[in-house]
């Protein structure tokens, strides 16, 4: 009987870890494609980059499915398989991340948790204690409908769920886990970041923390005895994304200007120019001039060279400026190549993907008074 209630709470303890793995994942389709790409080139299969959308979007469906047969108990013989096989790839793989670090961010609860490489390894150490026994016992489980019942429940399930990451990629995910979410403070100057130093003396070994500069670093005598271990820093603001540092065609920093601009602010965001839907730059010229001819700021950030950006503008009649910026920053901050954001006073008030532009009436009648 112990036996039994163990199988039936470790059922449903990994069931609700893969069906939230899978959902955060698969509600940003195009995420967890860019952490797949980062493995790609971190074991040198560069070729296999084109596939790593379709493989986030299968990958995420299989993890949620798997969480829906062990949380309602379906089919539970045959999702055991595929479930002791991701579990035993993935510990293999995240072993290796933490031994070499080979990618930074794993991303296996997506951007909805952040774990450190070491941590995601435990982690699925841990799961693994309730995964071995399910696989031992799933001829165990007692099926409450017949196992064609059983399959098309799923089958729907996975339709269901590949239907609304397809959707997330071609729009954007439901839920905005990044830092530029909607509501998100993303100017770094108005919310300075607090730098936290931790000592640690080197005879008793006790560890303190201190907010910098607020510990006795001028005290000899303090020094001498206590050891610098770690620093973290911590941010007041809500959701504070990656730094943005946007450079002009010369190099210099005009970062201040566009974030801190108290008025609204257009940024229109396009990672890589050569991979960028044309199409969506002749739409949102109209937008672009109406936005200037009252006065409002409207310019374009990508990680293009300047020379492809010359060619890109004169191919497609682009008037508005563009400015360069770090492409894993611009990933983050919109899911979208190119989509549109509105800030003002570094507060981030919309964000559009390029398949739904908004009018430009529409934006101006809900965001033209603070």
């Amino acid at each position: 009987m112990t036996m039994k209630i163990f199988r039936n709470v470790s059922r449903i303890l990994v069931g609700l870890v893969f069906i939230f793995s899978g959902f955060v994942k698969g509600i940003d389709p195009l995420g967890w494609g860019y952490r797949l790409e980062d493995y790609f080139q971190a074991f040198g299969i560069p070729w296999a980059v084109p596939f790593a959308l379709y493989l986030s979007i299968f990958s995420c469906t299989l993890e949620f499915i798997i969480g829906i047969s062990l949380l309602f108990n379906l089919w539970i013989k045959g999702s055991a398989w595929a479930l002791l096989g991701m579990m035993i790839f993935f510990t293999c793989l995240t072993f290796f991340d933490a031994l070499y670090n080979l990618v930074p961010d794993c991303g296996c609860f997506g951007d909805a948790i952040k774990l450190t490489n070491i941590q995601t390894f435990l982690k699925n150490i841990v799961l693994m204690i309730f995964v071995i026994p399910l696989f031992a016992g799933r001829k165990k489980f007692k099926n409450w409908a017949p196992d064609w019942a059983q399959k098309m429940f799923l089958l729907i399930f996975a339709f269901f769920f590949m239907g609304l990451s397809i959707y997330c990629y071609r729009y954007l995910p439901i839920i905005d886990f990044m830092g530029w979410q909607v509501g998100n403070t993303v100017n770094v100057l108005a919310t300075p970041l607090k730098f936290y130093v931790t000592y640690k003396n080197k005879v008793t070994g006790e560890e303190k923390e201190y907010l910098t500069p607020d510990y006795p670093w001028n005290d000899s005598v303090w020094m001498s005895q206590w050891v610098f271990k770690s620093q973290r820093a911590v941010n007041s603001a809500k959701g504070q994304a990656l730094a943005l540092r946007v450079e002009d065609e010369h190099g210099a920093d005009v970062s201040a200007s566009i974030l801190d601009n108290p008025d609204l602010q257009f940024i229109l965001v396009a990672y890589d120019l050569g991979k960028t839907d044309t199409a969506a730059f002749h739409r949102i010229l109209p937008f672009y001039k109406n936005a200037t001819r009252e006065g409002y700021s409207f310019i374009c950030l990508t990680s293009t060279l300047p020379g492809d950006i010359k060619k890109f503008r004169i191919d497609n009649g682009a008037g508005f400026n563009f400015y360069n910026a770090d492409d894993v920053v611009l990933k983050t901050m919109i899911r979208s190549n190119p989509g549109l954001i509105l800030i003002r006073n570094g507060i981030v008030l919309a964000k559009w993907p390029f398949r739904n532009f908004s009018s430009y009436e529409r934006v101006m009648e809900k965001f033209r008074n603070p």
